[in-house]
């Protein structure tokens, strides 16, 4: 057990559920994998892709080559289920490569938390589609997105 805590606690209301996939959006825009661990378990399982992670210790390390690869990261999660300590988001992110090629990651997430909010569980699925840089939708100053920012569903995402 754990003596962290990591508010909001479940269970969920929507109310809640919606300021948990904000919180977990603000942090993975500020793109500091050290920071972001903090919010998972110790003992954290983690599907990503087909890749497979266990802990705080691997998820940093796979954090790190991430934003190693995906350069301008730009990231919106959207509350898409809610219950108990269970909650499903569907993302869309965009980054660019060394090269100056563009890209649209859109995913699903399913998150379980224990009874602190420390994440226990993330499974990722994760598919990427080039795009001109003309044709980015998720373009603002700073890292995180200002509330004023259209959600997914308004950008037609």
């Amino acid at each position: 057990m754990s003596n962290e805590l990591r508010h909001p606690l479940p269970p969920f209301d929507q109310a809640s559920a919606i300021k948990k996939v904000r919180l977990a959006e603000n942090a993975w825009n500020s793109r500091e994998p050290s920071a972001i661990a903090l919010a998972y378990s110790t003992n954290s399982e983690w599907r990503n892709r087909t890749e497979f992670f266990h802990g705080r210790k691997e998820i940093i390390a796979l954090l790190t080559r991430k934003w190693e690869r995906e350069l301008d990261y730009r990231l919106v999660k959207e509350l898409w289920a809610y219950t108990g300590n269970r909650i499903a988001v569907r993302f869309a992110y965009e980054w660019r490569d060394s090269e100056h090629n563009w890209y649209r990651s859109y995913g699903n997430e399913n998150w379980e938390f224990d009874h602190s909010g420390l994440m226990k569980r993330r499974l990722a699925s994760i598919n990427d589609v080039q795009i001109a840089e003309h044709d980015r939708k998720l373009k603002w100053e700073g890292r995180v997105r200002p509330l004023d920012y259209p959600e997914l569903s308004e950008l037609g995402l």
